[in-house]
């Protein structure tokens, strides 16, 4: 797109309303996992994270005492993970040969890790497709491609069958489906924007800038969750509505949160954002966070990644590996 035509459609989109333009944040650009912004410097190697699960019998009120177990405690790369719609399986990303990122799967029931992926390519952000896209269990990525392009594929079940699901938008750094015709995307920078995908016709509006890597479909309803950084500095959590791009402002990020990353509780209500080693919930209508899991009290690093079960019974977290 020239110059004149971005002029323009920014133009047009601050004119009806839609666009909302906020400070970058600061990151790499490249490899999805450190694209966070608008720089313009090549990406360094993944960090070495581990997963665990924290299960939650009573509820989030019970995830202070609880005892989290291993999900992929691999040297190096284990990040990325996202339950299946009956909560019974996680994908995530991981790098297991020192090579490229593939797309690996737990199963709850066994405690069994098995690959799904192994191509030349680096698949990262795996995420189950919605009902009425592919076959079940399949899947999308954001898949580094050989010329280093970064667009959303997507995989069967088995991990095979590879399809580009938007051939026109790049470089993506994350996303997340609103519906079966509806994505919500991080497009790198600068500055990194927000944009609201239609799959049936490949079209991509831009909705915001200056966004974080923290996007989700908000559960019950037809809107996603982004974080944005206000010209103040500030970092917000905030909604947006489909299809009238209307957003809305919910919470201020927690304090001393390197990279806002959130989930959202089946109810629709409550957000769960770590910081450090702990964990922090916020449910609408309420005044701040609240401390609800500390990582330290298990000797587990700083938590970055969450990811909740449909059912509300579990959560993923992601952790520093330890120093050895």
């Amino acid at each position: 797109m020239s110059s004149f035509a971005r002029t323009l459609t920014l133009a047009l989109a601050l004119v009806s309303g839609v666009l909302t333009v906020a400070a970058p944040f600061d990151g790499a650009q490249g490899d999805p996992e450190l694209a966070d912004g608008s720089s313009s410097q090549p990406a360094a190697a993944p960090p070495a994270t581990d997963i665990y699960l924290v299960s939650l019998p009573g509820g989030l009120g019970s995830m202070k005492e609880a005892k989290p177990s291993p999900v992929s405690v691999a040297p190096g790369y284990d990040n990325q993970p996202m339950f299946s719609p009956d909560g019974g399986r996680i994908l995530f990303a991981a790098n297991r040969d020192g090579k490229q990122i593939d797309v690996y799967v737990f199963e709850r029931a066994t405690g069994s890790v098995s690959r799904l992926t192994e191509t030349p390519e680096n698949e990262n952000s795996p995420t189950y497709l919605p009902a009425g896209v592919g076959e079940p269990g399949g899947f999308s990525v954001v898949r580094t491609e050989p010329d280093k392009t970064q667009r959303l594929w997507r995989f069967d079940a088995r991990g095979r069958n590879p399809q580009v699901v938007l051939s026109d938008v790049k470089p993506v750094g994350y996303h997340a489906w609103v519906n079966a015709d509806t994505l919500a995307l991080f497009v790198l920078g600068p500055p990194a924007t927000l944009r609201i995908a239609a799959v049936a016709t490949g079209a991509a509006e831009i909705a915001a800038e200056g966004i974080g890597r923290s996007l989700h479909r908000i559960p019950g309803t037809p809107r996603a969750s982004f974080v944005q950084r206000e010209s103040s500095g500030e970092f917000w959590v905030k909604q947006i509505e489909i299809p009238s791009k209307t957003i809305e402002p919910l919470v201020k990020a927690v304090e001393g949160s390197a990279d806002r990353d959130m989930a959202w509780m089946p109810d629709g209500r409550t957000i769960l954002m770590s910081a450090g080693t702990k964990v922090f919930s916020w449910t609408r209508g309420g005044t701040g966070w609240t401390e609800v899991f500390d990582a330290a009290s298990p000797s587990l690093g700083a938590v970055s990644r969450l990811a909740v079960s449909p059912k509300g019974d579990a959560i993923a977290i992601v952790v520093a590996e330890a120093q050895k």
